[in-house]
């Protein structure tokens, strides 16, 4: 597990600095946008793992955190911050609990890059960057 969340850390390091790859985007836009992708992942875990409870269970936490991403579009990027670490503590519950079934390795890496992205974020808000135009 060590591995993995070494390499979730250096992603999520990266995923931090993809507001600048996307500079005619807000920087909320870009983070919202990754935040929904990440929510996303789960459901293919979920589908993967084929039980239906859990496939309901994760499209409704999914569209939770969309819905946090969506707010974070033009609301305080705290919204964001929020959201990642939220997702990153959905992940530790995730490795604890194996909910969804096959996600071994997946979860710390996850979890890594949440909270470091999360952090990060916090950091610019701290700072005084700018997350809309």
């Amino acid at each position: 597990m060590r591995v993995a969340i070494v390499w979730g850390a250096v992603v999520g390091v990266l995923q931090a600095l993809t507001p600048l790859a996307f500079w005619w985007l807000d920087a909320a836009t870009v983070y919202a946008l990754g935040l929904a992708l990440i929510a996303s992942i789960y459901i293919g875990f979920a589908v993967a793992d084929g039980r239906v409870r859990v496939i309901v269970v994760e499209c409704a936490v999914a569209a939770a955190f969309v819905l946090v991403a969506a707010a974070g579009v033009t609301g305080p990027a705290w919204l964001l911050a929020f959201g990642l670490a939220a997702h990153g503590v959905k992940d530790a519950w995730q490795q604890r609990s194996q909910f969804v079934s096959g996600t071994r390795w997946w979860p710390p890496f996850c979890a890594s890059i949440d909270f470091v992205v999360a952090l990060i974020i916090v950091i610019e808000i701290l700072v005084g960057v700018h997350f809309h135009a």
